[in-house]
């Protein structure tokens, strides 16, 4: 979804996969971001977080009526469908930020 908008252009790639994974962790609730996603990844938890609040912003508020193909795509079974789940609360998400 990043990919359509122009804001996420100048974040560098490997913070926003970063970012993008400690957001999906977070959501289906499968840990935190360990000492070896930090070694690996060169982020720590707390450089992540604003990204990871922009992140599910987006999902939460994006546009449906136009620039559908991502979502039409990612809405399929063989990508598991992870179009459709839902985002995060955002208080909720600050809490368990907190917490990594």
């Amino acid at each position: 979804i990043t990919l359509q908008e122009y804001e996420y252009a100048r974040e560098s790639p490997s913070k926003l996969a970063a970012s993008c994974l400690l957001l999906a962790l977070t959501m289906k609730n499968l840990g935190g971001w360990t000492p070896t996603l930090e070694y690996y990844s060169g982020y720590h938890s707390q450089d992540l977080h604003p990204l990871v609040k922009r992140l599910n912003f987006l999902l939460t508020y994006q546009p449906r009526d136009k620039l559908k193909a991502v979502r039409t795509k990612y809405s399929h079974r063989v990508f598991f469908e992870v179009a459709k789940v839902t985002p995060m609360d955002m208080l909720k998400l600050e809490e368990m930020l907190k917490s990594c």
